[in-house]
This record gives C-alpha cells, structure tokens and sequence, in this order.
C-alpha cells in the first residue's frame, strides 16, 4: 500500500467516524462515548499525516505508533458502542473492518521499522 492509499483510508475512516459521531448525538442522544470515538478515530489519520511530515526517522516511527494506538483505542470504542446497543452489528462490523485493518497496517510498519533500527 502506498503512502497516498493509507492516506485516502485514513481520511475515508476519519468520514465514517465523523458520520457515527453526527448519529449517535442525534438519533441515540449520546455525547460521551460519540466525543471519545471520534477524538480516537480522526486521530489515527491526524497522526499518521505528521508521520508523513516528520523530521527524523525516530520522530516518524513515534507518530506512527501513536496512529496505532489511537486505532487500538476506537476498536475499544467501538466494542463499547456496540455492547451497549448504540450502534447496529453492521455498522460494528463495517467500521470494525476498516479500524483493524488500518491498525494491523500501522503495526506491522512500526514493527518493522523499529526492528530496522535495532538492526
């Protein structure tokens, strides 16, 4: 995958979150859980464009770690969100699909980059 893709993803995930957020506020009246999915769920993207930008291999290797943390933290938001009956199986599962996947990206990167510099 590409710079440019894992870009486009990380945006197309930060929509779908954005969306969720707008959902949950006005069709279920939930404004805790909405703010924390959303903060965790556009950071992933936010973090991975400073990546982009970094100013050092480590300062890189940082900023993806913390996307991979910020994905990690929405699939436990969305576990919550689910679990209390405030999304559907299906959006669970569409935006659990495309949250794993995005996280098992950032992983392996950091994984790999981590390994390259104890090399």
């Amino acid at each position: 995958m590409t710079k440019d893709e894992l870009m486009d993803k990380c945006v197309e995930f930060s929509i779908k979150i954005n969306k969720l957020r707008k959902y949950l506020r006005e069709k279920q009246h939930e404004y805790n859980n909405s703010d924390q999915i959303q903060r965790s769920g556009t950071s992933i993207g936010a973090n991975y464009s400073e990546a982009c930008n970094a100013v050092s291999m480590a300062d890189f290797v940082n900023k993806l770690a913390i996307a991979q943390k910020e994905a990690h933290e929405t699939i436990y938001w969305l576990r919550v969100l689910y679990g209390s009956e405030l999304i559907s199986k299906e959006q669970y599962d569409d935006l659990m699909a495309d949250v794993q996947s995005l996280h098992k990206i950032l992983s392996a990167s950091v994984a790999t980059l981590k390994n390259n510099e104890n090399k």
